[in-house]
């Protein structure tokens, strides 16, 4: 094989550099093809399709190469531009020709005819995973890039409409403590620590969790049941460990675990082996042997029935401190409302009276009511052909027409309150029924 020229050589140490850079490697590619290095320029082309699939220069590249006759047969002579005359061209009657294409020598498989035949089909690509796969064929799920970890963004309690109670309990329980550092040294806590965020769907309990990540200046790792349940045995657990070793390298780091009764659910219920191996995991890692590790992990959950968490999750030093997210009180209501009608053409909302006919109503009830009225404005100006604002007429339509969706979760909350309030869990849901007059 001849040397490689130093152009060649440079080339190549330039796309070692730069892997990714398709037009440097098809450059390299056609000096290749040039220089009668057909099989490394079809390497290249190879790699360069990997990286952009389809791409029409990369494929022409690869056909010129895959069709250029082994060594030793004919080809016509290319053209010197800086001799005076041309080189002799090889005789015609040793190039081949399609009609004796059976019977020529063929390197592999012809990409030019089958090119032709298919017409703009792409060729059937392999492509190496970057990381080895499992047995099972999962990868790897090791790999940190898997787990999306928000960076501090700006929302903050500031923005939470009304719930005053509720901040004013995340501030005396969770983020006082951790916003004075001497202090917290001086009476020894720790800066780790896990809160239960309970109550009706659709109340702001994900969008409290990333408030209070904003107001550590914590990076924010939101985990649900899809990213930890798996159906190979042993995967969920090594899932559920990469979820706290992704915050362990990202500290501080808050880390919400939505739908904590899926993912922690009572094991004395469960009758599958690989649930209750899930749990453990869990456990384990919220105060393993070196309980150190999770300094700087703060661990949030949320969930509907707080009921239906498994009890060694609630004890002290884990999920030890509850917090009950009720729906939207009227100040809420009212910045609810105002966010989801913002954008929209509106005339003459009364939102004070708007807030007193949605008293029960979750975050998610307002949203769908702004969602109808909008609605009904929009089939109303397709019949007549006339655009018209959302008036107070849809918007009381809509509200008469919803139930309060958090109705039902009383409905069951109540049953709790009444008969499994051990130890006082759920004092403050017990208090709230009071207030309401369910109780």
């Amino acid at each position: 094989m001849p040397a490689e020229s130093p152009l060649i050589q440079s080339l190549r140490t330039a796309v070692a550099a730069a892997p990714q850079d398709v037009p440097l490697r098809l450059h390299l590619a056609q000096l290749l093809l040039d220089a009668g290095a057909a099989d490394a320029a079809v390497a290249e082309a190879a790699v360069a399709l990997q990286h952009a699939p389809g791409d029409p220069q990369a494929r022409a590249l690869m056909a010129r190469a895959m069709g250029t006759p082994a060594p030793g047969t004919a080809t016509p002579a290319p053209v010197n531009p800086a001799a005076s005359t041309p080189a002799p061209a090889a005789p015609a009657s040793s190039a081949p020709t399609p009609a004796s294409s059976t019977s020529a020598p063929q390197r592999g498989f012809d990409w030019k005819a089958a090119e032709e035949q298919i017409g703009d089909a792409v060729p059937p690509r392999f492509v190496e995973p970057e990381a080895p796969l499992t047995e099972d064929g999962s990868g790897d799920p090791g790999d940190a890039a898997a787990w999306d970890v928000e960076v501090p963004g700006a929302v903050r309690l500031a923005d939470v409409g009304g719930l005053q109670e509720v901040k004013d309990r995340l501030e005396a329980a969770f983020l006082a403590p951790l916003r004075n550092p001497e202090l917290r040294r001086l009476y020894g806590k720790s800066l780790r620590g896990g809160l239960l965020l309970y109550g009706p769907p659709g109340c702001g309990k994900t969008f409290v969790a990333r408030a209070v990540a904003g107001e550590l200046g914590a990076k924010f790792l939101s985990v649900s049941v899809n990213d930890v349940l798996d159906m190979w045995i042993g995967n969920s657990e090594r899932n559920m460990h990469e979820v706290f070793e992704t915050a362990r390298r990202q500290a501080p780091c808050v880390v919400f675990l939505d739908e904590l009764d899926a993912l922690g659910g009572k094991r004395s219920r469960t009758h599958s082996s690989g649930m209750r191996n899930t749990v453990n995991q869990l456990l384990t890692e919220l105060d393993g042997v070196d309980a150190a590790a999770n300094e700087g992990v703060f661990v949030l959950g949320a969930t509907n029935v707080p009921w239906d968490v498994d009890l060694a999750l609630r004890r002290p030093g884990r999920f030890d401190r509850t917090l009950l997210v009720l729906p939207p009180d009227a100040p809420a209501r009212e910045a609810i409302l105002r966010h989801h009608l913002r954008d929209r053409p509106i005339e003459n909302v009364e939102l004070g009276k708007l807030v007193k006919l949605t008293e029960g109503f979750s975050g998610a009830d307002l949203a769908h009511l702004c969602e109808s009225a909008a609605e009904s404005a929009l089939l109303d100006s397709a019949r007549t052909g006339t655009v018209r604002m959302i008036g107070m007429k849809d918007l009381l339509g809509a509200a008469k027409q919803l139930t309060p969706s958090t109705e039902p979760w009383f409905a069951s909350a109540r049953n709790v309150a009444l008969y499994a309030n051990e130890g006082g869990q759920y004092d403050d849901l017990v208090a709230y029924l009071k207030r309401k007059r369910r109780l």
